[in-house]
């Protein structure tokens, strides 16, 4: 009579259940990957886990867990790889509007801002500032210049206001 096995923390369980179930890891992991060298990783990965798991996984189940955990790690490279390439993308996009009509155009609506917010009155182009360079909030403007929250409020939006008008499409 075999005696069931109830942990796999045991030397020979464990290999037993590597030398089981690897070669079928590996050949599931590289026909998801394409990549021999990265099915041998997360092969090697997932078996790491079922050791740092041993005690909670039964032997009868070790297989599943395995194959779920490369699955998963899998699953994670991926998505990493969404992410960097998104990333890269967005760089190429910033880089390709860096062509000569971007960079004069960037240019003149530097200069309008300029003398659109030199337009405004002292007061509005500093609360303006304060407001959206800054940060501030209305009731931070009033306390500086003295005046209602309303009154910090009603500049920063004649301000918007004004420049709105200088500038088209702000």
């Amino acid at each position: 009579m075999i005696e069931k096995e109830t942990n796999i923390c045991e030397d020979a369980t464990f290999n037993r259940v590597y030398k089981e179930h690897a070669q079928s890891l590996r050949n599931f992991m590289f026909f998801k990957t394409k990549d021999k060298d990265a099915s041998y990783d997360l092969v090697q990965e997932a078996f790491l886990k079922l050791w740092q798991n041993c005690s909670k996984v039964a032997p009868e189940k070790a297989k599943s867990y395995i194959f779920t955990i490369a699955n998963n790690l899998f699953l994670n490279t991926v998505a990493h790889k969404k992410v960097q390439f998104k990333y890269i993308e967005g760089v190429k996009r910033t880089s390709e509007n860096n062509t000569p009509e971007f960079i004069l155009e960037e240019k003149e609506f530097g200069e309008k801002l300029k003398k659109a917010l030199n337009s405004l009155t002292e007061l509005q182009r500093t609360a303006f500032l304060m407001n959206r360079v800054e940060g501030k909030k209305y009731r931070e403007i009033a306390a500086i210049y003295n005046i209602s929250e309303k009154a910090a409020g009603k500049r920063v939006l004649d301000a918007l206001e004004k420049l709105r008008e200088t500038i088209e499409n702000l």
